[in-house]
């Protein structure tokens, strides 16, 4: 039989990674785990994490002025970028710490280097040269920002990895996007007092997401200050003669800004990891291709999380660590299941969701019926904020399932956690209309909604 240096061996110290290795290591099994850059991966170091506070601290400038409404007085108030951005690092550093022990306790090598697969078994580690062999490796090495490197002038704008640590922040930028992460940073940097503009190609922003979300985000980032341009996209990029940056665009505008950020997508990170010498196939994007259990075409590799390009979320890589420890070295064959995962877009409002939209409904269903509020939270009527709720629940007419849980407000994302487990179980229509209101609350709208607002049959509401 031969020998391995390791039981598992994982490329990729990222929350799918980590995970991989910490429950193999607690089961006894001899495993090394290899990151290149800091343990934690993109959503602790550069992603969820970090932007999850840049939003909370964004978020302060409307809880002042709300704040009036319900007696209270402040004097001026001032913004210190820096102390936000150190503040934010040593978070990291402590999460990162996190991550580090609860690999070393598990009983697992941290190897702080990059590592690149040599053949099917042998890893090489760069940072000494030395090549070590495993019998199952797993590779979990993430996505990374799209640069747009066909974009002339994409070298002088910066992507999500650089907006955690501009040295200042900038008076004005224009954000190319329209994912979460374009929405999310345009409502940040806007927030926090900057000038900001968001360009899209397509008529709206969020192009998977419910049309009522969709289109209520948008008029309430509007009416917030926040410049939304669409079926336009940014063409060149040049320094200007004052300083700063012009951005001129298809549809000949110049947006003259000290800050242009791409957030064009993300592309798997697999380049230069030795896929070709392993065998390990990738498809026209990048991504390795893997079945449903995160096998690769190459029977003892598997591959996690968004190196993968299934579902790019922090949750579902660690789901699918979990399965491959399962299937792996607990003999029970389980594949992630990637249906019905609840979701949420940080931006502010928030969006919460979960299942099927309004329009993908139509297409699966013959008949649906939806429900939809609109409304003033409580909490505006004495803030005097416009800004409006809008829930909505999405339902098969024939099983009365409900196939779709969409909110937009304060807190959709918390909403929608519980939603999932709703839907996740199968809840009927008349399993929410069962359930009894918590009042006063925003979420009671959720269970008392009993006519339909509308229904739509073959395609066509009636």
């Amino acid at each position: 039989m031969t020998a391995f240096d390791y039981d598992l061996f994982v490329i990729g110290g990222g929350s799918g990674g980590v995970r991989a290795g910490r429950l193999a290591g607690s089961l006894g099994k001899k495993v090394a785990v290899a990151e290149e850059y800091r343990f934690g991966g993109t959503c602790v170091i550069r992603g969820c994490v970090p932007k999850k506070l840049f939003v909370y601290a964004s978020q302060f400038p409307e809880h002042f002025e709300d704040s009036v409404g319900f007696g209270w007085q402040f004097g001026e108030t001032s913004f210190d970028w820096k102390r936000l951005v150190a503040a934010k690092d040593r978070e990291i550093s402590r999460l990162e710490g996190i991550y580090r022990r609860n690999l070393e306790n598990a009983g697992v090598e941290v190897l702080g280097t990059r590592a690149e697969l040599v053949d099917a078994h042998t890893i090489r580690l760069v940072t000494t040269g030395k090549t070590v062999t495993a019998e199952k490796i797993v590779i979990a090495t993430g996505g990374s920002a799209n640069p747009h490197a066909a974009l002339p002038g994409h070298e002088l704008c910066i992507t999500s990895n650089e907006a955690f640590d501009l040295p200042e922040l900038p008076r004005s930028i224009l954000i190319a996007g329209g994912g979460y992460i374009a929405v999310e940073f345009a409502n940040i940097f806007h927030g926090l007092g900057v000038d900001t503009t968001l360009i899209y190609r397509g008529k709206e922003i969020l192009s998977r997401f419910d049309r009522d979300m969709r289109q209520g985000l948008h008029r309430a980032m509007e009416e917030k200050g926040i410049r939304i341009i669409c079926t336009d996209i940014i063409e060149e990029v040049r320094k200007a003669p004052a300083g700063g940056l012009v951005a001129h665009t298809l549809e000949g505008q110049a947006l003259a800004v000290d800050t242009v950020m791409l957030a064009l997508g993300r592309d798997p990170n697999t380049e230069g990891l030795g896929l070709e010498a392993a065998g390990v196939e990738v498809n026209e994007k990048g991504a390795i291709i893997v079945d449903e259990y995160s096998r690769t075409n190459v029977p003892h590799i598997y591959a996690l999380g968004d190196v993968t390009d299934r579902v790019q979320l922090t949750p579902v890589a660690i789901h699918e660590a979990m399965c491959f420890i399962e299937t792996e070295f607990k003999n029970n064959p389980t594949k992630p299941d990637h249906e019905l995962i609840a979701t949420a877009v940080f931006s502010q409002p928030e969006i919460g969701t979960v299942g099927l939209s309004e329009e993908e409904a139509c297409r699966r269903y013959p008949e649906i019926e939806v429900y939809r509020a609109e409304f003033r939270p409580m909490k505006a009527t004495l803030s005097g904020r416009a800004e409006k709720m809008i829930m909505k629940l999405v339902v098969d007419a024939a099983s009365r399932k409900v196939v779709g849980a969409h909110v937009l407000g304060h807190e959709a994302g918390e909403m929608a956690q519980l939603l999932g487990i709703s839907l996740k179980a199968g809840c009927t229509k008349d399993d929410f209309d069962r359930t009894m209101a918590v009042h006063p609350t925003a979420a009671e709208e959720l269970v008392t909604m009993y006519q339909p607002s509308y229904r739509i049959r073959n395609g066509e509401r009636v």
